[in-house]
């Protein structure tokens, strides 16, 4: 859903002149559109990045307002936030093809603040792209764009310094900060942008892309490869492109099976059988037989807690346990992401499910 914060005019200037080649590609940075005539090496998430507003697969609300203030020469300041692999750039590319057209390289500098994160880029860079005139288009004179990327990454002193900046180009300069996480930018330059919350795509849009995508490329893809490709995207249309694209490479027909063994997820079936051995049988006994799967598969445990904790939702048992035991997992989980030695993990989640069980049978009793 939108919020909006503030709107602001864009001034027209019949008098503005071109701008110099300075601001051309060369200080471009960050994500790139491709163009045609490029080798067909280019990775899908480039070659299929929608190349107008109508293109966009989702979040038609946010979109459609964005076009609005667009046709509208009302065009505000953007923050757009949220998770990565939901549009947020390929929304903004789009917006500046629709203001600028063949002159769209002319007209934006794009930035990724993880590299350019300092107050020296804010000083020379973004200042010296704003500081100078825009081309203007027949009556009217069309403002810049300075796209940001993983503004979350600048240091507070340049977000700092790029408040000042936004305020004082606003004239023929707009901004746009795309981030993941929109609490790590201060309020001081929320509070001067119109900010858009980006979702996670629903399974729905990421299956019609996909679709899209399969059809151009001649892929063979069944209905279980597809929906392996789904799950395994949890929303994020690169992700999921890219994992198409690795699996076509790997395997000429992209199953359900080619699909989890190019990503080293382990498969459903895994899965259901792991948690039968935690259910079910002795520590020792399931200590032994999942060790000997891990291995024999190359899994990384975290994946199995992670998949494990999902199969635990479809269990039927009293939501007390059920919580414990999910919490217990988290635990787990957090230990291995700080490196904490796998056998000593894996002994802990058979040990979780063992007072699980205990609990259960007491329960029943």
């Amino acid at each position: 859903m939108t919020e909006v914060i503030s709107l602001m005019d864009i001034d027209d200037d019949d008098n503005n002149k071109l701008n110099n080649n300075s601001n051309s590609n060369s200080n471009n940075k960050g994500k790139n559109v491709v163009v045609p005539g490029e080798p067909k090496a280019t990775p899908w998430v480039e070659k299929y990045r929608p190349q107008s507003l109508a293109d966009v697969a989702a979040h038609r609300d946010i979109v459609d307002t964005i076009d609005r203030l667009t046709s509208e020469n009302r065009l505000p300041h953007l923050l757009l936030y949220g998770p990565p692999g939901t549009g947020k750039t390929s929304t903004i590319l789009a917006v500046a093809r629709k203001l600028y057209g063949a002159q769209y390289h002319n007209m934006i500098l794009e930035l990724n603040a993880s590299d350019d994160r300092g107050i020296d880029v804010v000083r020379q860079q973004i200042q010296d792209f704003a500081s100078t005139q825009s081309f203007s288009f027949g009556a009217k004179a069309s403002v810049k764009l300075i796209l940001l990327d993983e503004a979350d990454a600048m240091t507070k002193d340049a977000q700092f310094a790029l408040r000042r900046v936004i305020e004082k180009y606003t004239r023929n300069t707009r901004f746009a900060l795309i981030c993941n996480h929109v609490n790590k930018i201060i309020p001081a330059l929320q509070s001067r942008c119109t900010r858009f919350r980006f979702a996670p795509l629903d399974s729905f849009h990421v299956t019609e892309r996909l679709k899209h995508v399969i059809e151009a490329e001649k892929l063979d893809v069944p209905e279980a490869g597809l929906a392996a490709l789904v799950r395994l995207s949890n929303g994020d249309m690169r992700k999921a492109l890219n994992i198409l694209q690795s699996t076509h490479m790997a395997s000429q027909q992209i199953t359900e099976e080619a699909v989890y063994l190019c990503t080293g997820n382990p498969l459903p079936k895994d899965i259901e059988q792991i948690s039968y051995w935690l259910l079910n049988e002795s520590f020792t006994e399931s200590f032994k037989r999942i060790s000997e799967m891990k291995t024999r598969k190359g899994l990384a445990l975290v994946d199995i807690v992670r998949e494990v904790t999902m199969f635990v939702f479809k269990i039927k048992m009293p939501s007390d346990i059920r919580v414990q035991l999910i919490n217990d997992m988290a635990d787990i989980e957090y230990r291995l992401s700080l490196a904490c030695n796998d056998r000593l993990q894996l002994g802990s989640l058979i040990a979780s499910f063992t007072r699980a069980r205990s609990a259960l049978v007491a329960a029943a009793n």
